[in-house]
């Protein structure tokens, strides 16, 4: 898709997964790719801020699929886009059980080669002309602008002068999700927009992560 080309390449499956060492959003010190190697495979989703509100709603749907994950020996990480203490606001009143990180300025998602699009004007005609419904939430899909706005509305969601100041540093990072195994090589990859514009906002389903995740031990 061209107009979401960018020189970044993401990391694929069979590739060493990218050390980090993240903030922990829960306060408990850091979060690093290397407290899981040699003990067990990791699911890790990469987010962009608060103000995303696909992001929101993804976060939420991982809450409910973590569980089946560490039935099959596999943790979980959600890395969000913004400083541990927005973060930490947000989560005192949406409480979750997620292991969560914070990574304001997005180096893991650099590190992963998740690309981050030129606003070309292209780009922008795309994105007005394109319609979205990414969880089937709305009564039908939206231009991705209104669908974001409908989905806010929905949650009731106010962005803060944080989510503000992310916004327009990350604008339009992609997101991504990776399953690595216990020896830190990447066995599967999923990449936003990877079919095209239509997929913007989209998280992969319970199925997908799950069955990715039984592989691992076939």
């Amino acid at each position: 898709m061209n107009a979401t080309q960018e020189m970044l390449s993401p990391v694929s499956a069979g590739t060493p997964a990218p050390d980090f060492a993240l903030p922990a959003i829960d306060g408990s010190g850091t979060i690093a790719l290397q407290d899981f190697r040699g003990r067990s495979p990791l699911f890790l989703a990469l987010f962009i801020g608060l103000w995303c509100p696909f992001c929101r709603r993804s976060i939420a749907e991982m809450a409910g699929t973590e569980p089946a994950l560490k039935e099959q020996g596999v943790e979980t990480l959600c890395v969000v886009a913004t400083p541990p203490e927005n973060a930490r606001l947000y989560f005192k009143y949406r409480p979750t059980r997620l292991r969560l990180a914070a990574d304001p300025g997005l180096t893991t998602h650099r590190a992963y080669g998740l690309p981050k699009p030129e606003a070309t004007p292209e780009l922008m005609h795309a994105l007005e002309t394109t319609r979205i419904n990414p969880d089937g939430s709305l009564p039908e899909p939206l231009p991705v602008e209104q669908a974001a706005e409908a989905i806010n509305k929905l949650d009731g969601y106010v962005a803060n002068e944080t989510d503000q100041a992310d916004l327009q540093r990350q604008w339009p990072q992609l997101k991504g999700q990776f399953l690595i195994d216990r020896a830190g090589v990447v066995r599967w990859a999923n990449v936003e927009c990877s079919e095209g514009l239509s997929g913007l906002g989209k998280f992969p389903s319970r199925d997908e992560i799950l069955t990715a995740a039984r592989a691992l031990s076939s």
